[in-house]
């Protein structure tokens, strides 16, 4: 030890409080020691047709789909593709708060299909907000996710807030973060 703290000492290095203050300072905003609350999770139920989002591979490129809510056939598994989270990165993903897997929601742009993808934790195509009015916005393409419930398709469509097929219900919210995460941008 005595060689390394003078080959410490003869270079004039730093301690590693200096490197986490000075050269890694935002590293606890991308990796928090403590996980951030969500803003919403559990099943996304759309307000027009009552059915839910649901996920039946967990994979990238795997398309989400709109089916009956497991909750309303009296399945109340918390493992099952209808799990979604909205959380402290302003992503969706598969899994409840505390066991999120590490695909996320992903779409291109305007009309695209609402897809799973890597979660790559840089917003882009992965950004989302939560609207008052029930809207899941993505800014990249400003648009909102819409719903075809003959075809059971997920998609993105041009935002219209009268309409039921682009409202959106999460089984459960946490108002303080919503109201964090849309602060300037509405």
């Amino acid at each position: 030890m005595t060689a390394q703290k003078e080959l410490r000492s003869r270079l004039s290095c730093k301690n590693f409080r200096w490197f986490m203050s000075e050269v890694a300072w935002d590293l606890p905003r991308h990796y928090p020691p403590i996980e951030p609350p969500a803003a919403a999770w559990g099943e996304i139920r759309n307000v027009g047709s009552g059915m839910c989002m649901e996920i039946k591979h967990f994979v990238s490129g795997s398309p989400i789909r709109l089916e009956s809510c497991v909750k309303s056939r009296g399945e109340v598994s918390w493992s099952h593709g209808q799990v979604l989270t909205f959380g402290w990165r302003e992503d969706i993903r598969v899994g409840e708060p505390n066991h999120t897997r590490k695909v996320c929601f992903d779409a291109v742009s305007h009309n695209s299909p609402v897809t799973l993808y890597d979660c790559h934790g840089m917003k882009g195509n992965q950004l989302w907000r939560y609207r008052k009015d029930k809207s899941l916005y993505h800014p990249v393409s400003n648009s909102c996710i819409d719903s075809s419930t003959s075809e059971r398709r997920v998609f993105m469509n041009t935002c219209d807030p009268t309409s039921l097929s682009q409202q959106w219900l999460f089984e459960r919210t946490n108002a303080t973060v919503l109201e964090h995460f849309n602060r300037g941008t509405e």
